[in-house]
């Protein structure tokens, strides 16, 4: 392992205009909050090392290690809909690339490091609270095997942040395939500079699908490849009751990994129409609404890739949209696939959309808690004496019937039941960052207690396996602890 990380940064070769030169802003006192460990060892990076006076300068900004070459992205972005032609980041820096053990390259950046030039009149940084809530829930997602960024470290900085009110700063570490976005294609295919998408197009593809190198029009299996991995990613969210919160186009990654966890949350009782985000006021971001709006940021992918798919403009535009209408068939049987998974069926039969979807309308009319139910299905399966997720719907008698369906449909399949059961015992988790238990590890935290944040990390990363004395983590909000709002910090 490596005492410092060995950099390779092929991104900050790219031309000037793909991102500026700007390092991180020292701050008056950092310390660790928490470092990833795990995670250290598979980007080959030696912990201690990062524990340490210089490592823990690196990761607050206050030192740089021999070949890191700290670049800020430029990005472009739909916004709720809304076009803004420059935004890039504005309180992130990438201190560059390492080989892991895998030998996969991966980003390291500093989130709330100091402004950019593209901060926006903004001061770079980064309140306690956000970075903490970046760091639960997208090592959440990663051990809930959704390609997420990661989280390396978080440190406080020991200087104030001022929002609504006066907060502790803090930097996050984050690490990640590559940050490179929906937005960053729109950010040159707005200044019609073909030079830089083509440039963009070919690091994309040796670096992220290398399998379309020798298609036909690489661009158009560029698109066929990301609309593939996002369909994928967007099933998997939804099988989990997660609400991204603000799907914008620059928070949308060409690598497929999940990115930008401000105003993200998982449900508790179901409902298809959730939203959570204080900014989300129309529903834009809604649960049921992320496959329409996944598909639609694809469109402005697609649209990014034109001049850069030869023939005519009208050829052109007719093959990017038929690889934009696949969309939707290929997030169905993903999401089906997934959904299946979870109520314990193994092959595919006509009628299984049919019976997911009226479970799902049962737990939305009865607000049945969404993670709870289908993982208290287990003990519902033919033959087992446990009341499984009735207790979760006010109106059992729908459930009643349901499980009657349910039973038969699990019965026209060969499955040993001890093999069924434990199938969806691994597919079902019994502990995700739960709204209130996140707020919860933030408002101590704020309070100098960081226990309760460093307990919801240790629970949530073996989110399949019941823990001795971790009741309380697995259950929804009391009325009183219920989060109806969430909010991005920046």
């Amino acid at each position: 392992q490596a005492a410092t990380p060995s950099f390779d940064n092929s991104y900050a070769r790219l031309p000037d205009h793909f991102h500026s030169r700007t390092a991180p802003t020292p701050v008056s006192n950092p310390a660790l909050i928490r470092l990833n460990m795990e995670l250290a060892a598979e980007l080959g990076l030696d912990a201690d090392w990062l524990a340490s006076d210089d490592g823990i300068a690196m990761l607050s900004g206050n030192g740089l290690p021999d070949g890191a070459e700290p670049i800020a992205q430029a990005y472009a972005g739909h916004q709720f809909g809304n076009w803004v032609p420059q935004l890039g980041d504005g309180r992130a820096i990438l201190l560059g690339e390492v080989i892991d053990q895998s030998g996969n390259r991966r980003d390291i950046q500093l989130k709330g490091s100091g402004p950019t030039p593209f901060s926006r009149m903004g001061d770079g940084r980064a309140p306690l609270g956000p970075v903490l809530r970046e760091y639960i829930v997208s090592e959440a997602m990663a051990a809930l095997g959704v390609p997420s960024t990661r989280a390396l470290a978080a440190v406080t900085s020991g200087d104030p942040v001022v929002r609504e009110t006066v907060e502790p700063g803090a930097i996050l570490t984050r690490v990640a395939s590559s940050h490179i976005r929906v937005g960053t294609f729109q950010f040159f295919a707005a200044r019609r500079d073909t030079q830089a998408l083509q440039a963009l197009t070919d690091h994309v593809i040796a670096r992220h699908y290398p399998e379309v190198a020798d298609a036909e029009t690489p661009a158009l299996a560029l698109l066929d490849a990301v609309i593939a991995r996002q369909a994928r990613l967007i099933a998997k969210w939804m099988g989990l009751g997660f609400i991204h919160g603000v799907m914008n186009t620059d928070n949308m990654t060409i690598s497929g990994e999940t990115i930008d966890f401000g105003p993200c949350a998982f449900m508790d009782a179901f409902h298809p129409a959730q939203v959570f985000s204080f900014i989300d006021q129309g529903g834009r971001y809604a649960f049921a609404n992320q496959p329409r709006i996944a598909n639609w940021n694809l469109a402005q992918f697609a649209q990014s890739l034109l001049d850069l798919i030869p023939g005519d403009q009208e050829q052109a535009i007719a093959n990017a949209q038929a690889a934009i209408d696949g969309f939707a068939d290929i997030w169905l049987n993903d999401w089906l696939s997934i959904m299946r998974a979870k109520i314990g069926l193994c092959e595919a039969q006509e009628s299984d959309q049919a019976l997911i979807e009226e479970l799902l309308d049962l737990m939305a009319t009865n607000g049945a808690d969404f993670t709870l139910t289908f993982r208290l299905l287990a003990d519902a399966l033919p033959g087992a004496t446990g009341p499984g997720p009735k207790g979760q719907f006010s109106d059992a008698s729908g459930y009643d019937a349901w499980i009657v369906k349910w039973h038969d449909r699990l019965l026209r399949e060969k499955s040993e039941p001890g093999a069924r059961r434990d199938a969806m015992l691994a597919t079902n988790p019994l502990y995700i960052p739960r709204n209130h238990l996140v707020e919860r590890a933030i408002a101590a935290a704020l309070d100098d207690d960081f226990q309760p944040f460093h307990d919801l990390v240790d629970v949530t990363s073996n989110p399949f396996v019941e823990q001795d004395g971790r009741d309380r983590f697995a259950q929804p909000a009391k009325p009183e602890e219920k989060v109806h709002q969430t909010f991005c910090g920046t």
